[in-house]
């Protein structure tokens, strides 16, 4: 028997109840599951994940603290995507090309670094590595691990995949029980079936507007139902990698004939096989209980769009136009983007394609510019094929690489000026002020690519493809028709390049190069210990107000070129972030000076004259994505505390990672206690350990003091980690 299932077994007896299918492979993979305590939503589980994935933007920095363990091979199958680094300017081989070029250094250290030490190396063009994933690495059933926040997509091939920051990857490479903390389990039951103008895109958009973004932090959403097998196995993964958009640790569907065929699809038939043998494993128990549960009727469901600024401000597409001209938003599309890691199946082109070619038959184009951009190079190489690249090429598109682009701001953009007010209609998932062009007055709206195409098309926020007209070239008035496509390709798929550098038997003659001038890659020095004293006199560096997302504190766009390089990316550390002292972003005053500078500046100021820092913030303080360097660079710029109302998932992770004190209040209302001169001591850390708060003693300006409780949610191993100075000294301690 497997022995997963042979965990299981025992499990039900241990537990004596039904379980989840989060459940199922979760505590499938506990490294003792004999001695562990489980208690959702309280205890710490050690987990023996089956896989590693690395995105290009973060593998850098997670190889570069690999090679600072000392280990000579990662301990399980691990993997590099290259899909970060790629801008958008022109279209995809020009962009290609370029990208190769300019980041040659980069590429080449990654693919000597994966040579050297075990892990596969997917080549820039390759495609998104969350597409990469689902073609190739996910299965029902497997634990899978990625440093990059989408991670989540792979759920919908039953898989549990996690998003997580680079030290996570390497306790992971390293063969040490990787942590987490055991999730609660909201259930989605989905009823009836999609049909129409409705698509996969419009269940995550609506449990996003029902959850907010931070209504998941902690749990795994599980959905199951009836409605399941109506959805697609790449709709599945679609509703699934947007699922990082409301905080969930990560979300997963129940095994069926959808993922079967696909994974028949995708050459991978003896995993069918095997799933369908143990299919009564692969689904939740009849009877399993749920935390909470939401009930969606998808015959009843309409089309969605959500934004602008936030993911979760859901709106029917039958209302936006309404609702825009009520707030003053943007009613003119200037741009709709189709693909990202979300949005580019074979299934997503098709219907987006069919839509496109309705209006050519007509004589139109779209009255917005169009984007297109394909998750792979199989999907590339299959939609070139089949004619649907061409069709989306001819009603005005660009076919980009096969890369993130615009979604995460590797976008050259040009046809609007910085601070122009303007409107854009994407199928990605995130789209905070910024997000996609840097210019925090473009309004971005996420939504299906059927719509993105059909807005497009029109032109327009104040069109409803369900009810409104179009002008044919000849004056005729015509409705679209409902978009629809094959699931998956019908000659199978067409591969396209190979693009993947499988590592090699023997490395002992692979060098690795980081050169010491280097201005993008810097090999790591490792941060101080504790020393054994309470925190005196932080000074507080800046009072964020608002929301605060990795992308306010470590921007991407242009400065992801700097992910392998320490020093020079933390010259980003928190640029983007509100100042409640002046509403204004990257102007803090130096107390040391009375001058006002940049966030970095002064912190390395404070840093150069040995005073120790501390950021105060707001609600789920590190929203977004998993980037490390979000917790990095305060700790290498001399920050030792994080003090907020609530944190997201990974970025409190990351911050016990690399030895900072991340807090919260343990009264919300304090935050309001603290002034943005104060100075903040830490005591109580003599005694450090679970559960038991620490004290802040907030000192004023004026002389006056307040006393403050703060929560932490460190265990035993992290305090370890606290101690040590970062999760990597600690290891390094128990060699």
């Amino acid at each position: 028997m497997n022995p997963i299932c042979l965990c299981l077994n025992f499990l039900f007896i241990r537990l004596n109840r039904p379980l989840t299918l989060s459940e199922k492979i979760v505590y499938g993979h506990l490294d003792d599951p004999v001695g562990q305590d489980i208690a959702r939503g309280r205890t710490y589980l050690r987990l023996r994940p089956d896989r590693v994935a690395m995105q290009d933007a973060t593998a850098q920095m997670a190889m570069l603290q690999f090679i600072s363990s000392g280990l000579p091979k990662v301990a399980v199958p691990s993997t590099i995507h290259c899909d970060h680094l790629i801008e958008a300017q022109i279209g995809g081989v020009e962009d290609l090309k370029r990208a190769k070029e300019v980041n040659q250094e980069v590429y080449n250290f990654l693919a000597t670094a994966g040579a050297k030490y075990g892990v596969g190396f997917w080549k820039p063009g390759s495609g998104i590595i969350h597409q990469i994933i689902l073609e190739n690495y996910a299965y029902p059933g497997v634990l899978l691990i990625g440093t990059d926040s989408h991670t989540p997509n792979g759920g919908g091939l039953g898989s549990i995949c996690i998003g997580v920051g680079g030290a996570d990857a390497v306790d992971v490479m390293a063969g040490i029980p990787w942590e987490l903390k055991c999730p609660n389990v909201i259930g989605v039951k989905l009823t009836g079936s999609l049909s129409g103008w409705t698509s996969p895109k419009d269940v995550i958009l609506k449990v996003a507007g029902i959850l907010t973004v931070k209504g998941g932090t902690g749990a795994i959403v599980e959905y199951h139902g009836p409605g399941v097998d109506s959805i697609s196995c790449t709709g599945m993964a679609t509703i699934c990698n947007m699922g990082a958009e409301i905080g969930a640790t990560t979300s997963v569907f129940p095994y069926n004939h959808r993922m079967k065929t696909y994974l028949n699809k995708t050459g991978r038939a003896d995993i069918a096989a095997l799933a369908d043998e143990h299919k009564d494993d692969l689904v939740p128990d009849k009877g399993c209980k749920y935390d909470h549960v939401i009930e969606i009727n998808l015959s009843e469901l309409k089309p969605h769009i959500n934004g602008p600024f936030t993911p979760d401000l859901a709106h029917p597409v039958s209302e936006i136009g309404a609702v825009a001209e009520k707030n003053g938003w943007p009613l003119e599309v200037k741009v709709g983007l189709i693909g990202s890691c979300t949005n580019s199946s074979y299934e997503d082109m098709g219907r987006a394609a069919s839509l496109a070619k309705q209006a050519l038959d007509k004589g139109l184009k779209c009255k917005a510019a169009f984007t297109v951009t394909p998750g792979s190079e199989q999907i590339r190489a299959t939609i070139e094929r089949d004619g649907f690249s061409k069709i989306l090429r001819d009603v005005g598109g660009v076919v980009l690489a096969n890369a993130c682009g615009p979604c995460i701001g590797q976008w050259d953009r040009k046809d609007v000026k910085m601070g122009e007010k303007n409107t854009i209609v994407t199928s990605y998932n995130r789209n905070f002020t910024s997000r996609n062009d840097a210019n925090p007055a473009t309004h971005a709206f996420v939504t299906s690519p059927e719509i993105v195409t059909a807005l497009a098309i029109a032109g327009t926020l104040k069109f409803d493809p369900e009810t409104d007209y179009l002008t044919a070239a000849n004056g005729e008035k015509f409705k679209l028709e409902p978009p629809n496509g094959d699931e998956l390709p019908a000659r199978d798929f067409d591969p396209g390049q190979d693009t993947y550098q499988h590592p090699p038997a023997e490395s002992g003659s692979v060098m690795v190069d980081v050169s010491p001038t280097s201005t993008r890659l810097q090999l790591l020095e490792p941060f101080d210990k504790w020393n054994g004293k309470d925190l005196e006199d932080l000074q507080v560096l800046i009072k964020v107000k608002g929301k605060c997302t990795t992308d306010h504190i470590s921007a991407a766009g242009p400065w992801l070129k700097f992910r392998g390089h320490l020093d020079n990316i933390s010259n980003n550390m928190l640029i983007g972030a509100i100042n409640i002292e002046n509403d204004a972003v990257n102007k803090i005053k130096n107390r040391l000076t009375g001058e006002y500078g940049g966030v970095p500046d002064v912190a390395r100021h404070y840093k150069a004259n040995g005073l120790s820092w501390v950021v105060v913030g707001d609600d789920n303080y590190g929203e977004g994505s998993s980037r490390e360097h979000a917790a990095l660079e305060p700790r290498h710029l001399g920050g030792r505390v994080i003090l907020v109302k609530s944190f997201a998932r990974i970025h409190e992770t990351n911050l016990k990672k690399q030895g900072m004190l991340p807090l919260t209040f343990a009264d919300p209302t304090d935050y309001d206690k603290i002034r943005p001169d104060d100075k903040l001591s830490i005591t109580g850390l003599a005694t450090f350990a679970p559960g038991k708060p620490l004290k802040g003693v907030v000192k004023h300006g004026d002389g006056s003091q307040d006393i403050i409780t703060l929560n932490h949610t460190f265990n035993e191993n992290q305090v370890e980690w606290f101690h040590a100075g970062s999760a990597l000294n600690r290891m390094k301690e128990l060699q």
